[in-house]
């Protein structure tokens, strides 16, 4: 009986931390996906409806799947411009964070790392702030933010914060 619990308890945990780390990329249908060989239909049956697609000047298009707002990770889906899947990245991290400066718009902002989890404006301070939840590390979780001035829509600067735990 005792190694009967062990093996249980053993199992249970095994499931806990799976259940820890995040959502399996297979839960995301990428896995489905072939290089080179899968459509622009085949993406959308494995993934979904895009939030955005983004035409690109050759042909191209990138379609935006955001997995959020409770969610760590953002996808860019890149399709030819015969519709064929080429690859995909996920974008919400700190290299592309580091790609946000003073003075990008919003639509660029939103280019590079896909749909915000919140918007917030600070009337007196006239701005608006996006956010986005990424993980650093395996398991910190945290906020990458970008502020805007409110009129121009313009970059004034970024930040990180942590979640505010109750």
């Amino acid at each position: 009986m005792k190694n009967f619990l062990r093996a249980l308890f053993s199992f249970v945990c095994g499931l806990l931390m799976f259940g820890c780390n995040g959502r399996a990329i297979e839960d995301f249908g990428l896995e489905k996906l072939s290089k080179g060989v899968s459509t622009e239909t085949d993406v959308r049956s494995a993934m979904g409806e895009p939030e955005m697609v983004w035409k690109e000047d050759n042909g191209s298009r990138t379609l935006e799947y955001p997995k959020g707002p409770e969610g760590h990770r953002t996808f860019m889906v890149n399709l030819d411009a015969q519709g064929i899947f080429q690859n995909y990245t996920q974008v919400l991290t700190q290299q592309n964070f580091a790609t946000i400066k003073v003075g990008m718009s919003r639509d660029q902002v939103r280019r590079i790392l896909g749909k915000p989890r919140t918007v917030v404006k600070f009337g007196l301070k006239n701005e608006e702030v996006w956010d986005w939840r990424y993980l650093e590390g395996p398991t910190t979780e945290r906020f990458f933010n970008v502020h805007f001035d409110v009129d121009s829509g313009t970059v004034t600067q970024t930040s990180v914060s942590d979640p505010v735990r109750g």
